[in-house]
């Protein structure tokens, strides 16, 4: 059987964790690229953080099959 193919562009976005319950899936809040400076302080905290995924987990996974 051949290798699978990663889609690099779910590699690139996604932030993948093993846990004790399965898969972690991490996700960098929309929107940081510009036009932050005309933001106020609560968005541009809660921007700097990460989201958990919960849709979609297993197209993901799928996704990026040597995590």
């Amino acid at each position: 059987m051949p290798k699978l193919k990663t889609r690099k562009i779910v590699a690139k976005r996604f932030t993948i964790k093993k846990s004790k319950k399965g898969y972690t899936i991490l996700k960098r809040t929309d929107g940081q690229d510009h036009f932050n400076a005309r933001q106020d302080g609560k968005t541009k905290r809660n921007k700097r953080s990460d989201n958990t995924v919960i849709t979609h987990k297993d197209t993901i996974l799928r996704a990026v099959p040597y995590k």
